[in-house]
């Protein structure tokens, strides 16, 4: 009997699926309204960037099953955002580092 219990404890109930089912349907349709009303600019990719992490966050966290393990959703989710954070703020340094350079030559002259 204490190994149906353990079964029975381990399995999720199809209602939690169905209500993340119908949440990302719901986000879908707001990120398709960004389209709609034509929102421009800043706003507009704002609004789609928030809509597209918060269905990816559900898929990851109901649909790969990581919501009810706390160390595989910290290794999913902290490390690589992580990286990504580093790489663009080497990205961001470069950048303004070669508009200086291209800009001091360009007024200073290659003398």
């Amino acid at each position: 009997m204490t190994e149906a219990k353990k079964e029975q404890t381990s399995t999720h109930k199809i209602g939690i699926y169905l209500w993340i089912w119908g949440l990302l349907f719901v986000l879908s349709f707001f990120s398709y309204m960004v389209d709609w009303y034509n929102f421009q600019g800043l706003l507009r990719w704002s609004l789609i960037l928030f809509f597209m992490f918060l269905k990816a966050g559900l898929i990851m966290a109901f649909f790969m099953h990581l919501f009810w393990e706390r160390y595989a959703l910290v290794n999913v989710l902290l490390w690589p955002m992580t990286a990504i954070a580093c790489f663009v703020s080497l990205m961001m340094a470069e950048g303004k580092y070669t508009v200086f350079s291209r800009l001091f030559y360009f007024f200073v002259g290659g003398a």
